[in-house]
Parts: C-alpha cells; sequence; structure tokens
C-alpha cells in the first residue's frame, strides 16, 4: 500500500487509511477495527507519504526511515514504543545516525516505532519497487505513395426524388 494512503489524524491513536474526499474533510477507516470516521477540515491530519525526518543534512523520507528500519531487524518489530527514552535514543541513532538529535523529540521516535509495528503488523510494508510500464509507441505504417495508393470508388446514391 502506498504510504500515501495512510494517514495519522491529531489526537486519534492508530492510523487511517483514506477513504474518501468528504464536503467539510475525508472520510477514513481505521485499521484496528476498520470502522469509518468523518474527520473535519480544522482536525490535523498528515499523510505517512509527506513526512520526512530531520537530519543534519536534508530531510529524509519517512519511507526510507522504515525501510531501514526493516532492514536493520527484517520481520521483526521496533522497540515498545513505551520504551525508555535512551533506547528510543539509540534505536533512533542505529536507524539514521545522522538525525537531528535536537528537532527529533522522543515523542517523535515513539510515533514512528508504534507506526513501523502497526504497519508490519498489518502486513504492509512492502519495499519493493515497482516497475513503471514504459509508453508503448505504436509503430508507424509507411505512408502510401501515389502508385500504390488504391484507385478511388465512386459511390453509388440513391436516384430518389419526391413527389410534391
Amino acid at each position: 500500500m502506498d504510504l500515501k494512503e495512510i494517514m495519522s489524524v491529531s489526537g486519534h491513536s492508530g492510523l487511517y487509511k483514506f477513504v474518501s474526499q468528504g464536503r467539510n474533510g475525508i472520510i477514513v477507516e481505521s485499521f484496528t477495527d476498520k470502522k469509518r470516521s468523518f474527520i473535519s477540515a480544522s482536525q490535523k491530519v498528515s499523510s505517512l507519504g509527506d513526512i520526512a525526518i530531520f537530519t543534519d543534512g536534508e530531510e529524509v523520507p519517512l519511507k526510507d526511515v522504515l525501510k531501514k528500519i526493516h532492514e536493520i531487524n527484517p520481520g521483526l518489530p521496533a522497540p515498545d514504543p513505551k520504551s525508555s527514552p535512551d533506547a528510543l535514543k539509540k534505536f533512533m541513532g542505529d536507524v539514521l545516525p545522522n538525525y537531528d538529535r535536537e528537532r527529533v523529540y522522543v515523542s517523535d521516535i515513539r510515533k514512528l516505532a508504534s507506526w513501523y509495528n502497526t504497519l508490519l503488523e498489518l502486513n504492509l510494508l512492502d519495499f519493493e519497487e515497482k516497475a513503471v510500464p514504459e509508453e508503448v509507441v505504436p509503430e508507424e505504417k509507411p505512408k502510401a505513395t501515389a502508385k500504390t495508393r488504391k484507385p478511388a470508388t465512386a459511390k453509388k446514391t440513391a436516384n430518389t426524388k419526391s413527389k410534391r
């Protein structure tokens, strides 16, 4: 599943699947209990595809961070989000050694661990690169020349006259 379709809603626990655009907000479905909810436009909603982690250099997209966690512990969950702050900081240092320690808070690392564990449990972590189909260009047919053209045939018309 594409991370753009997975939402995090401020004030609500867990992750949600985007279902539809409503009149004054969006409709989402919880991954845990499959209930649909309307989220108003005034609530803060973040797509996981739009989230990035601060580093000393450029920001790293969340998908790349999740992939790195998966490479370090293939098939194993991330540490419990309720672990000690030191354990979570060590985990983050192992995953992304150059993460910005001043702008990435322990609460952010807790969310990251929680999201990773949820996506792993739901089997939504797919790091396979999808092959983009190449555009098929139809072969051009050779243009007919004057010599190879078929002679035009006369159209038959019905000779109908209406009586007045």
